[in-house]
């Protein structure tokens, strides 16, 4: 095999976590609501994005599942109550003894007035 033929093709496939990223991401710590399909459970905001959130929270969700979520931001004046809809992308255990796990959420469904202040959040933040 040649040199040539063992590059990526896109410069961006050797990439890895933050370099990857889309949109620019700020940390978080305060609750969000999910609702699942065996009810209404809390987590923790971790961070979030434009295009995502992640959190913990104690029980697996897998990957792909759709779920709602409910959160709110802090914007200038009080704060802003955020409803989106997404899917699970990332589901990894934090603790071999306890069962917390960091999840990571790609929103699919969120209204373009919720996703500025978003960003609003995040630049505030960067």
């Amino acid at each position: 095999m040649t040199a040539e033929m063992s590059q990526p093709s896109d410069p961006d496939e050797t990439k890895t976590g933050a370099e990857r990223r889309r949109w620019e991401r700020a940390n978080a710590d305060w609750p969000i609501t999910l609702d699942l399909a065996d009810g209404v459970c809390q987590g923790r905001l971790r961070d979030l994005s434009r295009g995502g959130v992640c959190f913990f929270i104690d029980r697996p969700i897998p990957m792909m599942t759709l779920l709602k979520l409910e959160l709110q931001i802090p914007v200038e004046g009080g704060v802003r109550n955020v409803i989106g809809k997404g899917a699970v992308v990332r589901c990894e255990k934090i603790s071999k003894r306890l069962d917390h796990y960091e999840v990571a959420v790609f929103l699919q469904d969120v209204a373009q007035p919720d996703r500025e202040a978003i960003e609003a959040f995040v630049a505030m933040r960067g």
